[in-house]
């Protein structure tokens, strides 16, 4: 069965290029890409899937499009140093992309030594609805 996976509407582009302008204070336009993804866990086949890719700050970003409405991230550095959000995928764009750059932003400060200053009972007592896990390795 061959799945097709709507492009990135206008909508969508203008929110996440909106939310990397406040991230990084300049403007930053993803690229559009292609990915192929096992969307199936019971098969094989590979779905492609509309992506958008930017590069910033010695990272890349991924967001995938799996399907109206729902959103897969990563970001990584190379190859063999891949992370996620601790979230299989997404039904909200913004909160995809917000995510994904807290995740990223929080491996930045661990990776030269500074701490958010979260105690672990703030942690703890963060809501469960709260998509942000600290960074995965994939």
């Amino acid at each position: 069965m061959d799945i097709t996976v709507s492009d990135f509407t206008g909508q969508e582009l203008e929110l996440v290029a909106e939310l990397l302008q406040q991230r990084y204070n300049k403007q930053i336009t993803p690229e559009l890409a292609d990915s192929e993804l096992k969307l199936d866990p019971v098969s094989d086949a590979l779905t492609v899937c509309p992506t958008l890719y930017w590069s910033e700050r010695g990272a890349h970003f991924v967001v995938c499009k799996i399907a109206q409405g729902r959103y897969k991230c990563q970001f990584f550095y190379a190859d063999a140093d891949q992370y996620g959000t601790g979230h299989d995928e997404y039904t909200d764009l913004r909160r995809c992309v917000l995510t994904l750059l807290r995740v990223q932003a929080d491996h930045e400060s661990q990776s030269v030594g500074v701490s958010s200053g979260a105690t672990a009972i703030e942690l703890a007592n963060r809501s469960a609805n709260d998509d942000y896990h600290g960074p995965l390795v994939i």
